[in-house]
């Protein structure tokens, strides 16, 4: 393990890919120790430590693309300054092979807790958190190494798992492919050869489709399958709940984004397929997904019956999925629920990488296993991914501390709460507060919660 210790602002060390959140930094910022690393793993580390150590140590992990270089600690360079202002130490890992390297991760971060122990001495407190897929990392952490990790902190993680997420994707591009071109085999749905083919293939599909009531009426339903919601331009306000046009274009808008995931990365570490869309009703599909009226409407504009197009889909050929690929992402990760500590999650109502529905799925993975006492999920209301104020992470942050420090949740993680921790923290701090507030949201069901095919 190779070390290297230097004595530098914090602001300055939070890492080259936040070189542009750095301007949100107070104007002093706290100076703390900065020790970087190797793993035995040959992913790297940082570990930002406080001047007044409170005990708690808070372990990053990075959304999808981080890694094979430099490791952040946190989601801007102002929270990590912040978080060390509070006495906080906190640390993160950069896989050596980046990409979907949740399996890296999940052994990165738990060497990374014996890094800290080894330094500061044995924490309190340990809290997983991370963004995107390292949201879904961290809830992973929580059930792979309970003896390691105390609390989940997830920013608009996966937190359902890939699984679920993966098969939301099959089902709109199944359909928009089975609508619009069945015979293009560019547009790979599983088994990819060719990712960057495959995106131009359905990013053409798609510009030409929009051109067309018939096409604009069929990328409503295949990003209904998908469950993307009509609310996904960042800046924009809420489309009304009868402006058809409006919510088709966000959804065409979106659709690349939020349907056409890359897949290729992750079937190549699943070794093969671990998408189905077998024994799936879409007719009862596209009436659970609540845009029923949006489609319907599209249709008759269209002169198209969509009830054929319903026909087609149900009678088009399915896809199964590899057993032992389905078991990798199982693994590496699909959680389950099973939780022996507190885990509070963040998401945007508007969010489409992942959809807000995973956290339906997972707090009812959660209840399953009767530990709802400890979770409690919280959103902010607005489109957009992993894009929140710095003031919103701190008052989370916050709110789990005080879970963590009193054994209960209280009121602490209300959106009244959460909302007066952030403006305090703004106001008093200095740092963003955003232009969304917390709200109280109850999430739609996923129309794919499973986590194993049927057979």
């Amino acid at each position: 393990m190779t070390l290297r210790r230097v004595r530098i602002p914090a602001a300055a060390a939070a890492g080259l890919a936040l070189a542009a959140a750095a301007a949100l930094a107070p104007a002093t910022p706290a100076v703390a120790d900065e020790l970087r690393g190797s793993l035995p793993s040959g992913g790297t580390y940082v570990l930002h430590t406080p001047d007044d150590w409170n005990g708690t140590a808070l372990v990053w992990s990075p959304g999808y693309g981080g890694g094979g270089g430099n490791p952040s600690a946190g989601p801007s360079a102002a929270v990590v300054d912040w978080l060390l202002g509070e006495g906080y130490a906190v640390a993160g890992a950069s896989s050596s092979t980046g990409g979907w390297a949740v399996e890296d991760l999940l052994v990165d971060q738990r060497d990374l807790v014996d890094v800290i122990a080894a330094e500061l001495g044995e924490p309190d407190d340990v809290i997983a958190w991370g963004s995107s897929m390292g949201g879904q990392v961290s809830v992973a952490l929580m059930e792979a190494h309970p003896d390691a990790f105390d609390a989940a902190l997830p920013l608009c993680g996966s937190v359902a798992g890939a699984i679920p997420m993966l098969n939301g994707s099959l089902d709109g591009t199944f359909a928009l492919r089975t609508l619009l071109a069945p015979d293009d085999e560019r547009l790979e749905l599983v088994n990819v050869k060719d990712e960057r083919a495959r995106q131009a293939a359905f990013g053409q599909l798609l510009d030409e489709a929009q051109q067309t009531p018939e096409g604009r009426a069929r990328i409503a339903l295949a990003a209904s399958l998908a469950q993307v919601p009509v609310w996904t331009e960042v800046g924009s306000a809420e489309p009304h709940p009868r402006d058809w046009a409006e919510q088709q274009r966000q959804l065409y808008e979106i659709f690349m984004w939020g349907v056409v995931s890359p897949r290729q990365p992750l079937e190549e570490r699943a070794g093969g397929n671990f998408s189905w869309n077998t024994g799936v009703d879409y007719s009862r599909a596209l009436v659970a997904s609540g845009n029923k009226r949006l489609v319907s409407e599209l249709y008759a504009q269209a002169g198209l019956d969509l009830r054929d197009d319903l026909a087609t889909l149900a009678g088009a050929e399915r896809i199964s999925a590899d057993p032992r690929a389905v078991a990798y992402m199982q693994a590496n990760a699909t959680p389950t629920g099973d939780i022996a500590g507190p885990v509070l999650t963040l998401h945007e109502t508007g969010d489409t990488a992942p959809i807000v529905a995973q956290a339906r799925t997972y707090a009812d993975r959660v209840r399953a296993h009767g530990d709802n006492a400890l979770l409690r999920q919280a959103f902010v209301d607005r489109p957009g991914h992993c894009a929140y104020a710095d003031a919103e992470i701190a008052a989370m942050v916050t709110a789990l501390q005080e879970r963590l420090d009193t054994g209960r949740w209280a009121n602490v993680a209300t959106p009244r709460a959460l909302n007066a921790s952030a403006d305090a923290i703004a106001a008093r701090d200095g740092l963003t507060r955003g232009d969304g507030s917390f709200v109280s949201y109850t999430p739609d069901a996923m129309l794919r919660p499973e986590r194993e095919e049927n057979r």
